[in-house]
């Protein structure tokens, strides 16, 4: 009965995102900025997955583990950014405890997925560039397929677990959550009950995720690198080192992110450190990565150019 009084309590609560309202003058700078970026995130991971799709050259393991990643780049982008959006121009920035619940289930589910899908691109570099006369043996469709699925399958459990402790703290009237999304810290932050078990769940759990995952990234661009320094051909080691550039680039930007706020203290003057980092992992990133893939990729470039021409001469007919 106890319980049941909670679940009731916490589900009539509603929570206040502060966001940036600090800043009452950057409001509409800061709408303009965040609209952009979310414009060009957009068109951008879903003009990836069409490039991908419709081109046949790139229907590889590489390019087929990117549009995944540029799946989950829009989705985890979607989740967050426009109610950031909307809390930016409108004055009642309230989001019911449901609501709120569900942003943090989903955003969790594609952020723990992204940190995965990055290893899982480590691993085919380490194929390709390791072993490649079994590339395409090893790198099977099924194992593809079985490597991107535990991804989400992994992404969906982990958020199971951290949404159903965070359920079963309580939450009484009005919380003022300090932040422009519904993150864990902040969330527990403002609960009426102990949030011990809570926290150390998900503490564990990340730090499993990060390690984890750091691993087998570090493992496998070790052996490429031994690899690559073995090679006597100047171009093979350029070519090698080429195609791993955008994925090293990505994984940098998105764990050291992950890990300053990690380093970041736990105090009220650090929250404006902790709402800028959420802004680039949550809103920046998944903007970021199909950019530095198609900036620096000369298949993503070629297929887009292909694209171009195709377009333009169809237009002139």
């Amino acid at each position: 009965m106890m319980l049941s009084g909670r679940k009731n309590e916490s589900a009539e609560a509603t929570f206040i995102l502060l966001g940036f309202s600090e800043y009452p003058e950057l409001q509409m700078p800061l709408f303009l900025i965040f609209l952009t970026i979310y414009t060009v995130t957009v068109l951008g991971n879903l003009g990836m997955i069409m490039i991908i799709q419709i081109n046949p050259t790139l229907h590889t393991p590489m390019y087929y583990f990117l549009s995944h990643l540029s799946f989950v780049d829009f989705c985890y982008s979607t989740v967050v950014t426009p109610k950031l959006l909307e809390n930016l121009v409108v004055e009642d920035r309230t989001i019911s405890f449901i609501g709120c619940i569900m942003q943090f289930f989903f955003a969790c589910v594609f952020v723990v997925t992204e940190t995965f899908m990055l290893a899982v691109m480590a691993y085919d570099r380490f194929v390709a560039i390791c072993k490649p006369l079994l590339y395409m043996i090893v790198m099977s469709q099924k194992l593809c397929s079985l490597l991107v699925g535990t991804s989400y399958f992994w992404g969906i459990a982990c958020s199971l677990t951290y949404t159903y402790f965070l359920l079963t703290l309580s939450f009484c009237g009005t919380n003022f959550i300090n932040n422009f999304v519904c993150e864990h810290a902040a969330i527990v932050s403002v609960s009426c009950s102990d949030p011990y078990m809570s926290q150390k769940i998900i503490l564990v759990s990340a730090t499993f995720n990060e390690i984890s995952s750091l691993v087998i990234i570090l493992t496998s661009y070790v052996f490429i690198f031994v690899t690559v320094m073995r090679m006597t051909s100047t171009g093979g080691r350029h070519k090698a080192f080429s195609t791993c550039a955008s994925h090293l680039a990505a994984i940098t930007i998105f764990h050291g992110t992950i890990l300053f706020l990690y380093c970041v203290p736990d105090s009220k003057s650090s929250w404006l450190m902790v709402k800028v980092a959420s802004v680039f992992y949550t809103v920046v990133i998944p903007m970021l990565n199909p950019l530095i893939y198609s900036l620096r990729n000369k298949d993503v470039k070629e297929a887009v150019k292909k694209l171009i021409n195709v377009k333009l001469f169809w237009d002139t007919m």
